[in-house]
């Protein structure tokens, strides 16, 4: 599938994330401390707790109800009580847009 536009680089705000829908599907993009954009599955999946409402550190993406931090790169729950990852999905800049493949990356092709 071909990437969709979900933003303008300047609608996020350096560690923060903005919850955008991907193909129907709630995707959570992030802008880290290094200014680097990421997109992960916006749902936690300990509970149905929307991941960018939650905090940026470390290249992780924490959720606000329960604790749980998701690693930017892998998708992969690093903090219990979350114990399965989130997708993670290709995201490209373009000029000054934001654009996300609303295809997952394949879990063999992500970092251990």
């Amino acid at each position: 599938m071909t990437a969709e536009r979900v933003c303008g680089i300047d609608d996020l705000e350096q560690d923060s994330a903005l919850r955008v829908n991907v193909g129907g599907v709630p995707v959570a993009v992030v802008k880290d401390a290094n200014g680097e954009v990421f997109a992960i599955g916006d749902t936690c999946t300990h509970g149905d707790i929307s991941l960018a409402e939650g905090f940026v550190e470390d290249g992780t993406l924490e959720c606000w109800a329960h604790g749980s931090k998701f690693s930017l790169t892998s998708g992969r729950p690093l903090t219990l009580p979350a114990y399965q990852p989130v997708p993670v999905y290709t995201v490209t800049l373009v000029g000054d847009d934001v654009l996300v493949d609303p295809t997952p990356v394949p879990a063999s092709e992500l970092p251990a």
